[in-house]
This record gives structure tokens, C-alpha cells and sequence, in this order.
């Protein structure tokens, strides 16, 4: 039997395995399926529209979340990367999905917009091609898709890139509406994501308690096909800020 656990990142590694058959995070097989996932452009699926999330827009409106830097974390085909850009911010974008980096290029070249895109696992590349600071780090779906061992990764990630006074926005499953509600304990025993995390209020406050404060924390308004925004009441939209 082999024994090569010798530090935190074998144990994580060892943890992602866990998961990997479902390909929720952390491997090639995770990017491989994204990639099947965006392969097809056409699919009726309700975010693959170039509109942005209906939080972020209200953010940005009402003067809570200041412009400067952004990373968007886990972009997609990129909409939300798109309209950050479209409102002054300086943006890097980054997804595990070639094929989703790909559709997101196209995206920014025909709307002829400036952002740095980057194909890989972000908590492998914070420190070095994700530098920060980062006044806003702005994660629409990809906090519910990792398994919970790789909350500590994302907390260091937000440790090391995020500004202070910068802001962390995010969409999640909310519970009772979709995603998996098994306890943390639970998914060890049985490793299984079931398509995504839920979570509540009290869980995402509780995780995101340390060096973090609350600003708003409510459901995503659902909003129609004809709607510029997207949005989904089976999410959670959270925003918090670093303290300075």
C-alpha cells in the first residue's frame, strides 16, 4: 500500500479523490466533465445567456461595491466577467473548463472587451498568476459545487487575494429549493454531491465568520427569459466584506 501522505495538500488531494468519479472539483476529470457540459452552446440552459446575475447588477447600482480590480471565480462562458468589465473594473476570469474559457474568449472578443482569462484550478493559481489584490471576488455557482475539505482552500484563497475592504459576492443552492443537504459527516461515509451543496444563511454566515462582514444576504429574485439579468430563486446571493 502506498503511504505518500506528508502534507495538508496530500490530504486535500487524497479528499478530492473521493469525489472524483463524480468530478465535482480538484481534478483532470472535473475539467473534462465542465467540458462536456459546454460543449454544446445551444443547450437550453437558463446561465448560459450573456446576461449577468440580477445581485451583481443591484451591487454595482446602488454604489455598495466599489470599482477597482475583480476576479471572477469559476466565470463559465464568461457573462458576469463580461458586465464587471462593461462597469469600469479591471477583470481576470477563471473556470477549470477549457471548453467554457473558450466560449468566454469568444465572448470578450466580440464584445471587444479587455479581460485576462485563465484556464485552471484557482486555488492552484493564487500567488501566482492570481496575484491579487482583488477589490471584489465574485463566485456565481462555484461555492457549491466543492466538496467541503476545499472550503479550507477557498478561505486561504480569499485570505491571500482578497483586498482589504474588498468585497466577496456570491450565488449558491439555497436549501429546501435545490442541491444536497446531507451533512458534511454524511458525505464522507457515502462521497456524493448530488449535482451541488445547499446550504442556509446560518451555514454560509458560520463559514464565513472569520475576517468577514455580513453586508446582504437574501434569495436571488427570479427574474423572466426577457429579463438583461439572470436569476434564480433557488439561490442564495451573499456579500461580504473583508475587514480592513
Amino acid at each position: 500500500m502506498d503511504r505518500n501522505i506528508r502534507t495538508v495538500d496530500d490530504v486535500l488531494e487524497l479528499l478530492d479523490s473521493l469525489f472524483a468519479p463524480e468530478a465535482d472539483r480538484g481534478t483532470g476529470d472535473a475539467a473534462s466533465w465542465w467540458d462536456g457540459f459546454y460543449s454544446d452552446r445551444s443547450k437550453p440552459v437558463p446561465f448560459f445567456a450573456a446576461k449577468p446575475d440580477e445581485n451583481l447588477v443591484s451591487y454595482l447600482e446602488r454604489g455598495i461595491v466599489t470599482r477597482g480590480r475583480a476576479l471572477d471565480l469559476g466565470c463559465g462562458p464568461g457573462r458576469n466577467a463580461l458586465h464587471l468589465t462593461a462597469s469600469g473594473f479591471e477583470v481576470d476570469a477563471v473556470d477549470l473548463s477549457p471548453a467554457a474559457i473558450a466560449w468566454a474568449r469568444d465572448r470578450a472578443r466580440n464584445a471587444r472587451a479587455g479581460i485576462r482569462f485563465l484556464c485552471g484550478d484557482a486555488f492552484t493559481l493564487a500567488g501566482s498568476e492570481l496575484a491579487g489584490p482583488y477589490d471584489l471576488i465574485y463566485d456565481s455557482g462555484c461555492f457549491h459545487h466543492l466538496a467541503p475539505h476545499r472550503r479550507v482552500s477557498y478561505l486561504a484563497l480569499l485570505d491571500r487575494v482578497l483586498a482589504p475592504g474588498g468585497h466577496l459576492a456570491l450565488a449558491c443552492f439555497a436549501a429546501g429549493a435545490m442541491g444536497s443537504e446531507v451533512s458534511d459527516t454524511d458525505l464522507y461515509r457515502h462521497p456524493h454531491h448530488h449535482g451541488g451543496l445547499a446550504y442556509t444563511p446560518e451555514s454560509l454566515r458560520r463559514i464565513f465568520s472569520n475576517g468577514l462582514t455580513e453586508v446582504e444576504l437574501r434569495r436571488m429574485h427570479d427574474e423572466p427569459p426577457e429579463s438583461p439579468c439572470f436569476g434564480e430563486s433557488f439561490l442564495w446571493t451573499a456579500l461580504f466584506r473583508r475587514n480592513e
